[in-house]
């Protein structure tokens, strides 16, 4: 492959990484304040207190916030796969294309409906069918990202798809397979409530903000404790997917689990330790100032004590096999593409199942033709694919640890939430307080590395053994990435000093209606006699 479109194939990388990266920082946010909205308000509709209704209206301005620029960073996304990534969308686009518009009927009718109707309807609808319009803006923005991950989900694990030779495309043969694949129906659940932790961080800190400045504290008091409470189940959920994923992972990604362990040697049962921490060096295959735990490892990916599990090196020599068999397959669909003979597509199914390989060698062929591969040049070709197959193990390796650490913190942190909220002595922990507040950006952190780790150890495939994603792109010049580049920072920069300014003003403004009402209970009641129940 020239230097020229390896280029335009990383910058395009480069760039929806980041528009990706970008987007999905207003994403949890919105799937998990919908619901603790839906709460709140339940609270009011069942006890008829009027601060739970203005705790829902208060946290709803800023969901609407997130929302509105969450909406407009994800359009320009979707647009992407037609203009950088043109030979996808071809091959994929049947299969893709479908979850997507569904996924954009829910964002743009369902969603957009009834979140018009939340925001004003307040006084036009009773209460229990505005807690109605409340709950349908909550499930309808989690299932609209359930139609995000099935469309995800069959680029980890292809299912309800097959490979037309003669269009050179994947045609959909089961929508049903399509939407219950086991990978998108655990992701789909796992990010939801990755939402609600980032959610119940969210209002958790601001409250604590309010209370370390003594203001509005009736009101952060109660929204402290929902968070903390929400926080804490939606954090054993979120680890317990987790764990739901990583199985699925170990069962069909065999190369993103040796790169999220960091595992080079196949393991050694029972012992084998899962790494603490490491410096994985991609270049020498090995792990310095490696610390891991015994006996853990094993169990937590195969569920028993004996089974191994294989690492880089294995899997790089398992691959040359396939990749041979691919080379076959791609000469063969090649071939046939040409003269359409009976012994040619013979041929290519009965390598079909090795084709994306194929696909991966052809970048090292002379001029990208796999047919140019001579004998003597084909040893040198499988080497080089094999060494492609495993992600970059580093990149992987880390940014799944910073997700499990911080999924641990964030457990420890509600759960003492929860205590002292439910004992009454949230005002007195103040040190607390602080590390509340300042933990506020942690979940959104969690969250995108959470992201990379799917998407990076996904790596070398657009669609995993399928079509790699060096010869997914369009074939633009590097001038024309390079501006669109520059463009999209640009113009997501100013999203985000958008998003960060109106936040930043209406969580200081705090809840106004409460600003004469404080200084009136600060003389009637105490945090412990009258805002505890």
């Amino acid at each position: 492959m020239d230097g020229i479109h390896l280029l335009v194939v990383n910058l395009s990388r480069f760039q929806f990484a980041l528009t990706a990266l970008y987007h999905f920082m207003f994403v949890p946010l919105t799937l998990g304040l919908t619901f603790i909205l839906a709460a709140m308000e339940t609270a009011y509709v069942i006890t008829g207190k009027e601060i739970y209704k203005e705790m829902t209206q208060f946290w709803g301005k800023l969901f609407g916030v997130n929302f509105a620029i969450g909406v407009a960073t994800g359009l320009t996304m979707e647009f992407e796969f037609g203009t950088n990534w043109s030979m996808y969308s071809r091959f994929f686009g049947d299969i893709f294309g479908t979850p997507l518009a569904i996924e954009g009927l829910m964002a743009f009718f369902m969603e957009s409906t009834f979140i018009g109707l939340m925001f004003f309807g307040w006084d036009r609808l009773s209460r229990g069918a505005h807690l109605a319009i409340t709950y349908l803006v909550a499930l309808g923005s989690n299932i609209s990202a359930l139609w995000i991950l099935v469309a995800n989900a069959c680029m980890n694990m292809p299912a309800g798809a097959h490979f037309d030779p003669e269009t050179m495309r994947l045609t959909s043969t089961s929508f049903v397979a399509l939407v219950f694949n086991p990978d998108a129906q655990a992701k789909a659940v796992h990010t939801s409530v990755a939402g609600f932790v980032t959610a119940s961080m969210f209002v958790m800190g601001i409250s604590a903000f309010y209370l370390l400045r003594k203001q509005h504290r009736e009101f952060a008091a109660r929204s402290f404790r929902m968070a903390a409470l929400f926080g804490i189940i939606s954090t054993i959920a979120v680890i317990t997917l987790g764990d739901v994923l990583g199985r699925l992972d170990y069962m069909h990604q065999p190369t993103k689990v040796a790169a999220m362990e960091g595992l080079w040697e196949t393991s050694k049962p029972p012992y084998e330790p899962w790494i603490l921490f490491g410096i994985p060096d991609d270049k020498k295959q090995t792990n310095h100032l490696e610390v891991g735990v015994p006996f853990v490892l094993t169990p937590l990916l195969t569920h028993d004590f004996t089974t191994s599990i294989p690492g880089v090196k294995e899997l790089k020599n398992q691959a040359v096999p396939r990749i041979e068999s691919g080379i076959k397959a791609v000469s063969a669909l090649k071939r046939y593409g040409e003269d359409h003979r009976q012994a040619d597509l013979d041929i290519f199914k009965a390598h079909q199942k090795d084709m994306g390989y194929g696909f991966l060698a052809s970048q090292y062929a002379p001029d990208q033709d796999i047919a140019k591969i001579t004998p003597e040049y084909k040893s040198t070709i499988i080497e080089k694919t094999k060494n492609d197959i495993v992600p970059n193990v580093f990149v992987t390796f880390w940014a799944f640890r910073i997700m499990v650490f911080l999924a641990i913190y964030f457990f420890v942190i509600f759960a003492m939430g929860s205590y002292v909220s439910l004992k009454r002595q949230i005002e007195k922990n103040r040190l607390f307080l602080k590390i509340i507040t300042w933990s506020i950006p942690l979940p959104f952190i969690a969250s995108e590395f959470g992201w990379i780790t799917a998407e990076v150890g996904r790596q070398p495939w657009s669609v995993y053994e399928i079509l790699p994603t060096v010869v997914s792109s369009s074939t633009h010049s590097a001038g024309y990435m390079v501006f669109s580049l520059i463009g999209f920072l640009l113009f997501y920069s100013v999203f985000i000093v958008v998003e960060f300014y109106l936040m930043f003003k209406f969580a200081r403004l705090g809840p106004v209606k409460y600003h004469d009402r404080d200084s009136l209970s600060k003389k009637v009641f105490t945090y412990q006699e009258g805002w505890g129940d």
